[in-house]
């Protein structure tokens, strides 16, 4: 069976480059700008800005599954070495759970929008200031997996290969 599947390459993927970040960089533009949006639109009572970011939010709740099973599948193929683990761990946990506050945040948003399409409540603001706060953690940590642990990186890749990280 496994000699249907493509090739590993020197990235330890059966394409180019990694997908993941790709499209979660997608969602987190998303959520900053439909915040951004809300912000600016609330204090300046440009309610257009409200439909923006009422689409900015209803995109990036699609893209954030498409985001979580790129994720799923190559934290799966890094093979994450021992030292990695409690990072990827947290991040993989707080990714779901960004997955389910940020659909519950735009199912809260169409309610607001069906019924007060004029106005935004303080505490979606609040809400929504909370969200971009845990956004900005899991963008730490998924820099963190890049950039000191490695995941996906060429040497990373052979030290595994040669039993070098366990």
């Amino acid at each position: 069976m496994f000699n249907y599947l493509p090739p590993l390459n020197d990235h330890n993927l059966p394409y180019p480059d990694t997908i993941h970040p790709i499209v979660v960089h997608f969602v987190i533009a998303m959520v900053l700008f439909a915040f951004s949006c809300d912000v600016i639109g609330y204090f300046t009572r440009n309610t257009r800005l409200y439909e923006v970011s009422w689409w900015n939010m209803l995109v990036a709740t699609a893209s954030i599954f498409i985001a979580i099973i790129f994720g799923q599948y190559e934290a799966g193929l890094a093979q994450p070495y021992e030292a990695v683990q409690p990072v990827l761990h947290l991040h993989t946990l707080i990714g779901w759970s960004l997955s389910g506050i940020i659909a519950g945040i735009t199912g809260w948003r169409y309610v607001i929008r069906s019924k007060t399409p004029e106005k935004l409540p303080v505490s979606y603001l609040g809400l929504v200031l909370v969200l971009v706060t845990i956004v900005g953690i899991q963008v730490y940590l998924g820099d963190e997996l890049v950039w000191v642990y490695g995941l996906h990186t060429v040497p990373v890749v052979e030290a595994i290969k040669e039993g070098v990280l366990q």
